[in-house]
């Protein structure tokens, strides 16, 4: 059998379960007796949206933008897509954002709005204060990206930086509002989830300062003058748990990084391989979480515990990485890396890391697989795994190998797919 093919099509499984055309038709409410907005944000807006044209009635009134990462969008007819930068925003996101936020504003109580949200939504609809230029955002950003923060905790100083997440675009609603949801963050908490632009928000202006001194992120002065005002009241919060206006919002996540995870374990069961999912939550230092499973592999390789091979192991979430190198690699490039090193060759162990948006970091890999062989032929070539990975750069190991995965834009996004295949 061969098994490297075997996990890249594994992970094809796991994405095409959160494919929106797939998804979207049976979410979707009645037209209304006004107008139907629709509005998103994520690299997975413009295929969410092109899915809603096919299902939305033909003889029905629809109109709508949103907004996607550059190389993400796709042909639609009713629906603006507006490209625009990510992870870091950049003018054209800013405009796009004040586009939609001005549009939902004219809605009225007899029309609908459809907002779509998924991953990568938090940088593409940035349209912050007017006490913070977006230089200062692009650069806080850039910032927190470096440090290992969570994605959560990104997200929570993003949302009061910005005029349009945490709440405040359903805030500025008052048509009813249907938001359909690709979840991309650990826990499928829609408030994570694009920095949450049509949920009630149960963080604070304070929650933010202790995140920027946690991680020891070097903020600009308008941002922290911004969270300090808010800190001190002066400056009105994010919409609570319990603001009557979200009466009329409803928030339903629709794809999940479980629901992917599981298409992969039915895609193993179907292979005569059994599967273990162990978990869609997986947080922490993607080096780090990799030496935890590698311990779990030597002990099924040692002692066939806690499960017995031939099994898959299964996982998914958002691990991050600490920048301290200068080298190319996003996290599941790190993972790997880690694991090459951890495992050292170890016969029969083969594994796959790959991002289901189809981009790993920021380069051009969703991201790579690691086989039996890789140490000798690494050493083949001279290249030094643990070098390699102290410098942030398991791009270009794996790049050397010949073993990226490099899939272009999946056009949705549910977070991180791993397997490790223990034979």
């Amino acid at each position: 059998m061969d098994y490297r093919t075997l996990l890249i099509d594994s992970f094809n499984a796991a994405v095409a379960a959160a494919d929106p055309l797939k998804i979207i038709a049976a979410h979707l409410p009645q037209p209304p007796k006004g107008r139907t907005l629709v509005v998103g944000a994520g690299k997975a807006a413009a295929s969410m949206a092109r899915a809603v044209e096919l299902a939305w009635p033909a003889d029905a009134a629809l109109e709508g933008i949103v907004v996607t990462r550059y190389a993400h969008a796709l042909p639609t007819e009713r629906i603006t897509v507006v490209e625009a930068s990510h992870p870091v925003p950049d003018d054209e996101g800013e405009k796009a954002a004040a586009d939609i936020l001005a549009r939902v504003a004219s809605l009225g109580p007899d029309d609908r709005l459809i907002a779509l949200v998924s991953g990568g939504g938090s940088s593409l609809l940035s349209l912050p204060v007017a006490a913070v230029p977006m230089a200062d955002l692009k650069a806080v950003t850039k910032s927190l990206l470096k440090s290992g923060a969570p994605i959560t905790d990104m997200n929570i100083v993003r949302k009061h930086l910005s005029r349009i997440q945490g709440g405040r675009l359903a805030a500025a609603c008052k048509a009813p509002i249907t938001t359909l949801i690709i979840s991309d963050v650990t826990g499928d908490d829609p408030s994570a989830i694009a920095s949450g632009p049509t949920c009630p928000d149960a963080s604070t202006y304070a929650d933010a300062l202790a995140i920027l001194r946690r991680f020891e992120v070097k903020a600009p002065d308008s941002i922290l003058a911004h969270l300090e005002k808010g800190a001190a009241g002066n400056v009105d919060e994010t919409p609570k748990p319990g603001d009557r206006l979200f009466e009329r919002v409803d928030n339903t996540v629709i794809a999940t990084a479980r629901q992917s995870l599981q298409a992969g374990s039915d895609f193993f069961a179907a292979h005569g391989l059994t599967p273990v999912i162990l978990g869609d939550t997986v947080t922490g230092e993607a080096s780090e979480v990799a030496k935890v499973y590698a311990a779990i592999v030597k002990e099924i390789r040692g002692y066939q515990q806690p499960f017995k091979a031939p099994v898959a192991l299964i996982s998914g979430g958002e691990c991050t990485v600490t920048v301290r190198g200068n080298g190319r690699g996003g996290r599941c490039a790190e993972f790997l890396a880690s694991l090459a090193v951890e495992l050292d060759g170890m016969p029969d162990v083969y594994a796959i890391a790959a991002d289901t948006d189809g981009i790993d970091g920021t380069e051009d890999n969703a991201g790579a697989v690691l086989l039996p062989d890789s140490r000798s032929r690494a050493d083949a070539l001279d290249i030094n795994a643990r070098k390699m990975l102290a410098n942030n750069d398991g791009y270009s190991y794996f790049s050397a190998l010949g073993d990226l995965v490099i899939t272009g834009p999946t056009l949705t996004n549910v977070n991180d797919y791993r397997v490790i295949l223990v034979l």
